[in-house]
């Protein structure tokens, strides 16, 4: 017999996370702005994925990895929002899923990705969750 206890009361969802990505976003005291992030759930990850597929219709469905990865950074990221309107005339587009794009450099794009994907359990595999299991 299975134990649902677990199950039912799951511990706590993950709270917010603040990571510095870059030494380049600064405050006004000079030092390193966090960004906050926080984490997705499965139901939210799938809709990402069917945002950025391409060619469903046609029966060769592939995953543009590029657009996915601006969708996790766009909806994942609580600051700075990527949707304001100030922040996308800034970089001088409309549409929100350029902006990271155009604000981070390629390492930085990487470090956010990771870091969301870390906070949303998308990084650990099946054999190091068997093994936290065992301890």
């Amino acid at each position: 017999m299975c134990d649902l206890t677990a199950f039912l009361h799951p511990a706590a969802a993950v709270e917010p996370e603040e990571v510095f990505i870059s030494r380049r976003f600064t405050g006004k005291d000079g030092k390193p702005v966090p960004f906050v992030i926080r984490p997705l759930t499965q139901e939210e990850n799938e809709q990402l994925i069917r945002q950025s597929t391409r060619g469903a219709r046609h029966g060769e469905a592939q995953l543009d990895k590029i657009e996915y990865g601006r969708r996790l950074i766009v909806a994942a990221t609580v600051t700075p929002d990527f949707k304001s309107q100030e922040l996308c005339a800034a970089c001088k587009t409309l549409n929100p899923l350029e902006v990271p794009g155009k604000l981070l450099l390629a390492g930085e794009f990487q470090r956010l990705t990771q870091a969301i994907l870390a906070l949303s359990g998308l990084d650990s595999s099946q054999e190091e969750l068997e093994e936290q299991a065992k301890n």
